[in-house]
């Protein structure tokens, strides 16, 4: 046993593996947790109907004049499919995960949950207050929201307190860790909360620059303060906040990949300790990577190009530590199961657990999503592949498969666990996830070569009048991976409205929220990896050295001359 291996000497004697009663959410807490599941459930379903129409649009089948009157344009569809399902379904489900989780691993309720309801009020707040101009076509921007597209002030001040409602409900979770530290001094915290809490204070962090471009900004401009803004400026606010995005989206799907799915096939973590580094070095590194997504922006010099692109680069070292420790997590109960061979055991797994067989293809599918990646982190490649239809074909291995697909897979115990019902039609419900893998592997692969081929990205192809021949096939197979992925939205629309007016059960037959226990025991964790101040003190750093002379330089020689769109492109 090495120094770091060893246990706190201040800490506890390790305590026998004899299960304490779990302390299960009350019905208060239940229904407060659910209240973020229905608006994150509702914001997917509907941005989710978006996305197929702009596949559809890719084979020169365009829908948008049929429902003119409700949405006006491609781009106002792409701004709603965007804004729904990469912010408002990612961030309600993330911030009610996290309530979840941080009551359940701490075997205690939130210590100000008042804080909280608070939080989750102000966001809904504001997304009702984005809505109203998404809706109306006056905030047709992207969800990128680039300068100098000019939204509505009221889209920018919606989305504002969305972020805000999101770190109020963190400062709750940080409360309660607090607390519970205080009434547990010197013992591990438990890591499925742990991991919450810590992505919370990663958001914190990466918001900033989301906050400084808004408030100092775009708010300003589109109240008419001001006359203009520094796109340059903008772009490196929004992509300061951009990239560690991913992981906010990321992380709680590893919460359940490292926490939570060992104990649903049977098995247990394999190390609590590399769960725990990798969770550390995700807010370490996640944050000042954003220069990557500016490659060919001439305002940024070369030398930060590549300094990023190296930092990049540092992420893939958690990303390979998360998929070692979740393998063998799985592994593990494959075998306990009676699987054999080198990859034989895989046939083990519960590939009939809806729950289980959508977060193992989400899995599936996020390897081919990280690889490609690096193709996007490397300062030669991205030059081939930068602004072209790989790009969303790369994130929709991301955000719409490693983490939408995950949370699907979560919400097939979650929901059932938070409304006392069983779930409706669990068969259905595993079609759905095969459905979501097959569509998506058809869509994203099209997306992909259509990059490769130099089809340019946020553009309605089938109205172009230069489409080569050779894109034809992958145009279709975009519509026809659409077109299945829609069919897999109406199934996971149907079991979740089907499974909240169904029948309350027994208490013996709702699910309990599957919490693993780690092969090692979490008190010989080393205490270095239970601590917030020399991980916080260290993303600090990095950031400072990362972004502090350019954020200087750009904004003492930042020229507030975009004065917006004098037309509406769209």
């Amino acid at each position: 046993m090495t120094v770091l291996d060893q246990p706190d000497p201040q800490a506890p004697a390790v305590p026998t593996r004899q299960a304490a009663p779990a302390r299960e959410l009350t019905e208060q807490e239940r229904r407060f947790v659910g209240w973020h599941l229905i608006v994150a459930i509702a914001a997917l379903l509907v941005g989710s109907l978006m996305g197929p129409l702009q596949a559809f649009e890719y084979s020169g089948v365009n829908v948008y004049p049929w429902i003119e009157p409700i949405i006006h344009s491609y781009y106002q569809g792409l701004t709603i499919h965007g804004v729904l399902n990469a912010l408002v379904w990612t961030t309600f489900f993330i911030v009610g995960f996290t309530n979840l989780t941080t009551i359940r691993g701490l075997q205690r309720p939130l210590s100000h949950p008042w804080i909280n309801k608070a939080g989750f009020w102000i966001m809904v707040v504001g997304l009702l207050t984005a809505a109203v101009p998404l809706l109306g076509n006056q905030a047709t921007v992207l969800y990128t929201f680039y300068a100098p597209l000019k939204a509505s002030w009221a889209f920018y001040l919606g989305l504002t307190l969305v972020v805000v409602g999101s770190w109020v409900e963190g400062l709750g979770f940080y409360l309660t860790l607090w607390a519970w530290r205080k009434e547990h001094r010197g013992v591990r915290s438990p890591f499925i909360a742990l991991g919450g809490i810590i992505n919370a204070a990663m958001w914190q962090i990466a918001t900033l620059g989301l906050a400084a471009s808004i408030l100092t900004m775009l708010l300003p401009w589109s109240l008419g303060l001001i006359d203009g803004v520094d796109p340059e400026l903008s772009r490196t606010y929004f992509w300061f906040t951009g990239h560690p995005l991913v992981y906010f989206w990321l992380l709680p799907a590893y919460i359940s990949w490292y926490g939570m799915l060992p104990h649903q096939a049977g098995g247990k973590l394999f190390s609590d300790s590399l769960a725990r580094l990798s969770f550390w070095m995700f807010l370490l590194v996640s944050v000042p990577v954003g220069f990557h997504h500016q490659f060919v922006d001439p305002g940024v010099p070369q030398t930060w190009k590549w300094i990023h692109a190296g930092l990049t680069y540092s992420v893939f070292f958690p990303s390979t530590l998360t998929a070692f420790t979740v393998i063998a997590s799985l592994e593990y109960a494959a075998r306990k199961r009676g699987g054999t061979g080198l990859i034989g055991w895989v046939r083990q797994l519960p590939w009939t657990d809806p729950s289980v067989a959508a977060q193992l293809l989400a899995a599936i599918l996020f390897m081919f999503g990280g690889i490609g990646g690096l193709t996007n982190a490397s300062y030669n490649l991205n030059l081939v592949i930068h602004n072209t239809a790989w790009v969303p074909g790369h994130f929709h291995l991301t955000v719409a498969s490693a983490v939408t697909l995950s949370f699907i897979g979560i919400t097939y115990w979650m929901v059932p666990y938070l409304m006392n019902k069983k779930l409706w039609g669990p068969r259905v419900a595993l079609v759905q996830a095969w459905v979501w893998f097959v569509g998506m592997i058809i869509f994203s692969n099209a997306m992909h070569v259509l990059g490769l081929l130099g089809a340019p990205r946020r553009t309605p192809l089938g109205e172009a009048t230069y489409v080569p021949e050779a894109w034809n096939g992958n145009l279709l197979r975009v519509s026809i991976g659409g077109a299945i992925l829609l069919v897999a939205v109406i199934l996971y629309g149907l079991v979740m409205i089907r499974t909240a007016f169904g029948p309350k059960v027994a208490p013996e037959e709702v699910p309990a929220v599957p919490i693993a226990e780690s092969i090692r025991h979490p008190q010989l964790t080393p205490v270095w990896l239970d601590r917030f101040k020399p991980w916080l003190l260290g993303a600090a750093v990095l950031l400072l050295i990362a972004y502090g002379p350019q954020l200087v330089d750009q904004i003492l020689n930042m020229h507030l001359n975009a004065p917006g769109a004098s037309f509406r492109p769209w």
